[in-house]
């Protein structure tokens, strides 16, 4: 096998260029990677190749000026995996986060994907990665709309008007066109108005903003949730419709009648299992459980009040048992992030680059040897 002379570099123009916002070419794309991953075609960090990432957090103090300090959301992770299927790549998605940098003008997390080789390790390309991990984020979701209702939903609920929800909803919005209500509900009620206003122009809906959190949700078939790690939410379960369909792609705090007394549908059981097994392995469980999406939930668990993840439901295993969704009941789904739909939504993008001629190609190799 001949080295490869370059690999291609793809900037957010040329991500853009490549369709990186189209939401339901993405949701398809995703359910696709469901498929893989309940049929065990996928490896990623961690002893048990299940792991979300390797996260580098800073010390609260050091003797050293210039190494940074822990601080609200500030941190790097490394998230590798290679996935099977027709993607068959591997890559490692890389962000640096830290809550100050919107006062900046950056974005509060900075991403980058790298595409691999499998065989060789070679790179395929490095691309830009905030749109693209925002779509697969909001596409997530949209998935398990799917599949989790139990009748067409016709009204939503957005806790949290950011980057990620807007995402969220665009990707619902392209698998549900009988939806006509949505209610809006943000900490800053301006951000709740644009949001509105967003959903009025660009969709032509009904689209309020709610009192309070409360009122944001009463009624809704659809619950989407992606609210600041800042500023915890907390909700009660009589809040909900009954059948009310809730997705958690940030944090959630709630009373326990919400997840016992609610269907339970994680993303991927195995990710949950590792996410424990690295808390019970810190020197601090219940913090280690804080930090997560699912600690509410693992708690539950350890108290013997939710069955044990292995006996839990993930939408991998809904999606290839085509179970039928159960009446008068709330259901609760949890989208935590993997690397896997990062990476095959990255290299559905890389074949339409290449295809379009789009980025800039970037030498590896000196052009006299391959060291």
């Amino acid at each position: 096998m001949a080295p490869r002379p370059h690999f291609l570099f793809l900037s957010e123009a040329d991500m853009i260029a490549a369709g990186v916002d189209n939401p339901e070419r993405c949701v398809e794309v995703s359910e696709e990677v469901f498929r893989l991953l309940h049929r065990g075609d996928y490896v990623m960090g961690g002893p048990t190749g299940n792991s979300h990432g390797l996260g580098l957090v800073f010390p609260a103090s050091s003797p050293f000026p210039a190494m940074p300090v822990a601080g609200p959301d500030r941190r790097f992770v490394a998230m590798p995996a290679y996935l099977g299927g027709r993607f068959d790549v591997c890559g490692n998605k890389w962000y640096g986060s830290n809550a100050a940098n919107p006062a900046n003008g950056l974005p509060r997390s900075v991403l980058t994907l790298m595409l691999n080789d499998k065989e060789t390790g070679e790179p395929l390309c490095l691309m830009s990665a905030n749109i693209l991990s925002a779509a697969r984020t909001g596409a997530v979701p949209a998935v398990a709309s799917r599949h989790l209702p139990p009748t067409a939903p016709t009204s939503l609920a957005v806790i949290g008007c950011g980057v990620i929800n807007r995402a969220v909803v665009r990707a619902l919005l392209s698998q549900h066109p009988g939806i006509t209500e949505v209610a809006c509900f943000n900490r800053s009620p301006a951000k709740a108005e644009e949001f509105a206003a967003w959903l009025r122009e660009d969709y032509g809906l009904a689209a309020r903003v709610a009192r309070n959190a409360e009122d944001c949700v009463a009624g809704a078939d659809l619950v989407t949730v992606a609210a600041s790690r800042t500023a915890p939410l907390r909700v009660e379960a009589h809040w909900f419709a009954p059948e009310a369909t809730i997705m958690l792609s940030g944090p959630m705090q709630a009373d326990d009648e919400l997840w016992t007394g609610s269907r339970v549908v994680y993303d991927h059981i195995a990710l949950h299992e590792s996410y424990v097994e690295d808390a019970r392995a810190s020197s601090d469980l219940h913090a280690a459980y804080d930090a997560t999406i699912g600690g509410p939930f693992y708690r539950l668990i350890d108290a013997g009040r939710l069955p044990p993840l292995l006996e839990s439901e993930d939408l991998g295993a809904v999606i290839d048992g085509a179970r039928t969704p159960p009446r008068g009941r709330r259901t609760v789904f949890i989208s935590c992030g993997m690397a896997v739909f990062d990476l095959a939504w990255g290299a559905e993008l890389l074949a339409t680059a290449e295809r379009e001629r789009l980025g800039q190609r970037l030498d590896l190799w000196a052009s006299e040897s391959v060291h």
